[in-house]
């Protein structure tokens, strides 16, 4: 499989979940729909992961009838690459991205291999850049990192209707990491 403008490995790809019928003439899913896809870690990856998210909102609302918002179509690319900006940045070789829907959200997950949790950055007007995760923060409903094996997940969770609500995990610590101060942070 390749990506656009970078190599996808083709390693681990699950398609989204099947659905079963239900009573009174209803679908309802037997696992909540759901992605993944593996990428080697070159910056044109980050397209790539960016039109795989959209295209499985896309599926997502064309074969079941998922209810997604323009604005969360377009949220969600936004998060997926921040987050795989990161990743590629700074976390040698590949990661993967998981994708899936439930409970009214789409949730964004990005397994990569530097074990160092991001952390907020002080604001700081005259700085250029790194405000990725202040982005993150102030789309997501909610968003965590976590160390997993050699390296880290990080996910984040974009609501699929209009709301009002954009935004609940600003505020909110990203892991266990304070702001700028910590070792490592980003």
């Amino acid at each position: 499989m390749r990506g656009i403008g970078g190599r996808v490995n083709a390693v681990r790809t699950t398609p989204m979940a099947s659905w079963a019928p239900a009573g009174a003439g209803r679908s309802m899913p037997v696992e909540p729909p759901a992605a993944a896809v593996e990428f080697d870690g070159d910056v044109g990856c980050i397209a790539a992961a960016r039109h795989h998210a959209a295209r499985f909102l896309d599926r997502a609302r064309t074969e079941h009838g998922i209810e997604v918002s323009d604005r969360a179509l377009d949220l969600t690319q936004l998060v997926v690459s921040e987050v795989v900006t990161n990743a590629c940045k700074y976390a040698p070789g590949p990661f993967g991205l998981d994708l899936r829907i439930t409970g009214g959200l789409i949730e964004i997950s990005v397994r990569d291999s530097d074990p160092a949790l991001p952390a907020a950055r002080a604001a700081e007007p005259s700085r250029v850049g790194q405000h990725g995760l202040e982005i993150v923060l102030a789309v997501a409903e909610t968003f965590e990192a976590r160390r997993e094996g050699t390296g880290k997940r990080v996910t984040a969770r974009v609501a699929l209707a209009d709301t009002g609500t954009t935004g609940r995990a600003a505020g909110r610590s990203p892991g266990a990491r304070p702001a700028t101060s910590a070792p490592g942070a980003r």
